[in-house]
C-alpha cells in the first residue's frame, strides 16, 4: 500500500513540475441559483452520513499555513518535515482518518480555493485520490494532497505545502 501512496505522491509531483507556468484563465462562472423550488420528494429511509468535516474542525500544524491544516481527526504518522527552498517554507506530512478519499481531497480544495490558490491538478487512480492548488504567481503558495485507502479501513494521507516566496 505505502507504494501506492509513494507512486501517487510522484504522479503528483511531476504533474506540478509541468504546471511552472500559472493559468491566466479566470475561474467558470457557476449557474445562477434557480428561481422554482424541486419538487418535494417522498420520504425515503436514507442511512445517516457522516458530516463533513469543516474549516474550523481542522488543527494547525506548527510552520504551515493556514490552508495546510490537519483533517479533523487525523492520527500523525510522524511529526511535519519542515524546510525552505526558494518558494518559501513548506513541509510534508502523512497521517491518517477514517474519512474516505474524496472526502479528505475536498476537505482541502476548500481550503485552497479560500486562501485563493487556483486549481493546478486533479487525479483519480482506482479508489485513490489526489488534487494540486497553486497560487497564480510564480513562486506563490501551493498545497498537495494525496489520499488513498490503506490499512484496517482507514484512508492514508501525504499532505505537502509551500507558503510561497
Amino acid at each position: 500500500m505505502k507504494r501506492s501512496v509513494a507512486a501517487v505522491a510522484v504522479a503528483l509531483s511531476v504533474g506540478l513540475i509541468g504546471c511552472d507556468e500559472r493559468s491566466e484563465a479566470a475561474p467558470e462562472a457557476s449557474p445562477p441559483p434557480s428561481a422554482e423550488a424541486p419538487p418535494a420528494a417522498a420520504p425515503t429511509e436514507v442511512a445517516p452520513t457522516p458530516a463533513p468535516a469543516t474549516v474550523s474542525d481542522a488543527m494547525t500544524i506548527d510552520g504551515a499555513p493556514v490552508f495546510a491544516a490537519l483533517y479533523p481527526g487525523a492520527q500523525i504518522d510522524s511529526p511535519a518535515t519542515l524546510a525552505s527552498g526558494p518558494t518559501g517554507p513548506g513541509g510534508l506530512i502523512t497521517f491518517t482518518t477514517d474519512a474516505a478519499p474524496e472526502t479528505v481531497v475536498a476537505f482541502y480544495r476548500q481550503r485552497a480555493e479560500a486562501a485563493g490558490l487556483s486549481p493546478v491538478m486533479a487525479m483519480n487512480q482506482g479508489e485513490a485520490r489526489a488534487y494540486g492548488a497553486a497560487a497564480r504567481k510564480d513562486k506563490g503558495a501551493s498545497l498537495q494532497v494525496v489520499a488513498s485507502p490503506g490499512e484496517s479501513g482507514l484512508t492514508s494521507v501525504q499532505l505537502s505545502w509551500s507558503a510561497g516566496a
